[in-house]
């Protein structure tokens, strides 16, 4: 039985995956999610109430980590700036760093890895546009939520608009918090280094990123805890939904291959060898061949005067059976030197010597 690529999803064996094809593939999901993002800006009003249900829910199961964590970060700059440069900065490092850890020695399993990824990367997308929500920290004061990304910006490259440079605020969606990707993300990640790190320290790294992330996006007041949970939950649909977006994919990979004839190529269907067009000893697979007939061999001409046995005898358009004789015909006896090729006897008449023969000169 074939392994799986991640829990739940099948191996294929395949060619290497090429660089050169998988770079373009990346930039062009990570472009379609930041547009889709840019294009999923709801209503303010609408965010806020969202985030606002969000905490009540939180306080009816005691749910409360944001508030005890943000007044810490808020409190602490040794742990705020550092927290700040941890959201601004490692889900841009570590997970394509990862990406390409798997890709260059764990070849077998990146194709499933990243189609995971990408599978959950469109989920979150999918939440952003159906339930825009308003982060706690652009929540107003009286929540006691404090932005530490606006507190500690002279020490980093970001401004008072999430964790994007100054002057770049308006290329991000503010109020996409619900789900947590950099917690979903970085889930994704410890599950790489934990399964195919091979060392203990990998495999501690593995654990100790996704909850250091957790525990970050609430201390500077940038997600919620039901936040960071919907992250981890869409990680597991992306991660259930693998092996059938790879068998999608394959199904599509075997159509663009049937259709490929019209744009100027050939078609190769499994279990055939392709024939290149104008050959003449190729056939289709399945078809049966075509064999040229063979001639017949031209009949042996007929020499007249030739005898052979059991065959008439043919002579000046006349037609005798065997031993049948023409009137006047000279019998030779056989004996030796009576084969073909014998001369005439000379006694015979110029009138036994057939119709060809010319006239005696009287």
């Amino acid at each position: 039985m074939r392994r799986t690529d991640v829990p739940g999803t099948e191996a294929v064996s395949r060619a290497r995956p090429r660089w050169w094809a998988e770079l373009p593939l990346i930039l062009l999901v990570y472009g379609v999610y930041s547009a889709g993002r840019l294009l999923a800006r709801g209503d303010v009003t609408t965010a806020v109430d969202h985030g606002l249900a969000i905490l009540r829910i939180e306080k009816v199961f005691y749910l409360n980590a944001e508030h005890p964590l943000n007044r810490l970060f808020t409190r602490e700059p040794w742990i705020g700036i550092p927290a700040d440069f941890w959201y601004a900065s490692l889900h841009y490092l570590v997970t394509p760093a990862i990406l390409v850890w798997i890709f260059r020695s764990r070849t077998v399993r990146y194709r499933a890895a990243r189609t995971w990824l990408l599978t959950s990367t469109f989920i979150g997308l999918i939440g952003f546009t159906l339930l825009p929500t308003c982060p706690p920290r652009l929540l107003s004061a009286g929540y006691g939520f404090v932005d530490t990304m606006a507190q500690y910006s002279d020490y980093g490259w970001w401004g008072g608009e999430a964790s994007a440079p100054r002057g770049l605020g308006s290329m991000t969606n503010q109020y996409a918090a619900m789900p947590s990707l950099h917690v979903g993300w970085a889930l994704w990640c410890g599950v790489m280094l934990w399964r195919y790190g091979g060392t203990r320290l990998t495999k501690v790294a593995g654990v100790a990123y996704p909850l250091i992330t957790t525990i970050v996006v609430m201390g500077t007041a940038n997600h919620y805890f039901l936040d960071a949970l919907a992250g981890a939950a869409v990680m597991g649909v992306g991660l259930l939904l693998t092996r059938p977006v790879l068998r999608l994919a394959d199904v599509a990979r075997q159509r663009l291959r049937v259709l490929r004839p019209a744009w100027g190529g050939t078609a190769v269907t499994p279990g055939s060898t392709p024939v290149p067009s104008g050959s003449a000893s190729g056939t289709a697979s399945g078809a049966t061949p075509v064999t040229a007939p063979v001639p017949e061999p031209a009949p042996e001409p007929v020499t007249v005067g030739s005898r052979g046995a059991g065959s008439s005898i043919v002579s000046g358009g006349c037609q005798t059976s065997p031993g049948e004789r023409i009137p006047g015909q000279r019998k030779v006896s056989a004996g030796p030197g009576s084969g073909a090729g014998q001369r005439a006897d000379p006694e015979a008449s110029p009138a036994d010597a057939g119709d060809e023969a010319p006239a005696a000169a009287r």
